[in-house]
């Protein structure tokens, strides 16, 4: 079957950037969400795994490397860099291909104010395309935090929700949902807890995972394309829409 391999930071972006990616396909091509799961499927680097975390691409690189594979090597900058990372990604899946049908590599990282990642995963996707011709690679950063995204789909269901939206307005003086890339702090501590993308997150939904995945998984496309011009959300669905979805069609 065709795979997606998709690296991520947690399950929970796992889920997050799944979920979209799979929306704009149904929206592109309807007729697929009947069959979607006998179509393609999500993918770790190592079998029967439904993603890959950062943290573990040297273990894994080292796992597979004990069962015959040829060991990736980057000469080109640190080996702690996102860029490293992502050649010894795009060099084991160019070795696994051959075994299995990968049609895409998908790189799902938080900006946590540097913005040199993207730069290094561009970098790295443009270096290694010639060795993946019929591979898309898609880089998904959301600046700051995942929780940004998030926050883009958060619309009020309810009066409650509609106050503690306007709270936060006040407080912060812009609307967090349409601003969310302005929620910079790094810290849970005072002053700087209120514009924390996770904190403020936490107060709209109340700390209901349910709620918080409404956010993903029922807001208007429409609403997440208008909202994550500034998060790095838009710029993953122009991805999806201009370099994975055309694999499917």
């Amino acid at each position: 079957m065709v795979e997606f391999i998709i690296i991520v930071e947690s399950a929970a972006d796992f889920r997050t950037a799944k979920t979209i990616a799979e929306r704009l396909i149904t929206e592109k091509m309807p007729w697929l969400a009947e069959y979607l799961a006998n179509t393609f499927t999500w993918s770790g680097l190592e079998p029967n795994t439904e993603f890959s975390c950062w943290r573990d691409i040297r273990t894994i690189r080292e796992a597979l490397k004990a069962q015959g594979f040829p060991s990736p090597r980057y000469l080109k900058g640190t080996g702690k860099s996102d860029g490293a990372a992502a050649h010894i990604v795009l060099q084991l899946v160019t070795q696994l291909k051959r075994q299995r049908d990968i049609r895409a590599v998908l790189f799902i990282r938080d900006s946590d104010n540097q913005d040199e990642r993207r730069v290094r995963l561009e970098q790295a996707r443009e270096e290694r395309k010639q060795s993946l011709p019929d591979t898309a690679i898609v880089i998904g950063i959301a600046d700051t935090k995942r929780e940004a995204w998030i926050l883009n789909g958060f619309v009020a269901l309810d009066e409650s929700e509609e106050s503690l939206l306007a709270d936060l307005r006040q407080r912060l003086s812009f609307d967090p949902t349409i601003e969310a890339h302005r929620l910079r702090a790094t810290t849970a501590d005072e002053p700087e807890r209120i514009r924390n993308a996770k904190i403020v997150l936490n107060i709209l939904t109340q700390e209901n995972q349910d709620r918080e995945s409404l956010c993903w998984q029922s807001t208007p496309l429409d609403v997440l394309r208008e909202r994550g011009q500034q998060t790095g959300l838009t710029a993953y669905i122009v991805q999806i829409e201009e370099r994975l979805i055309p694999i499917l069609q």
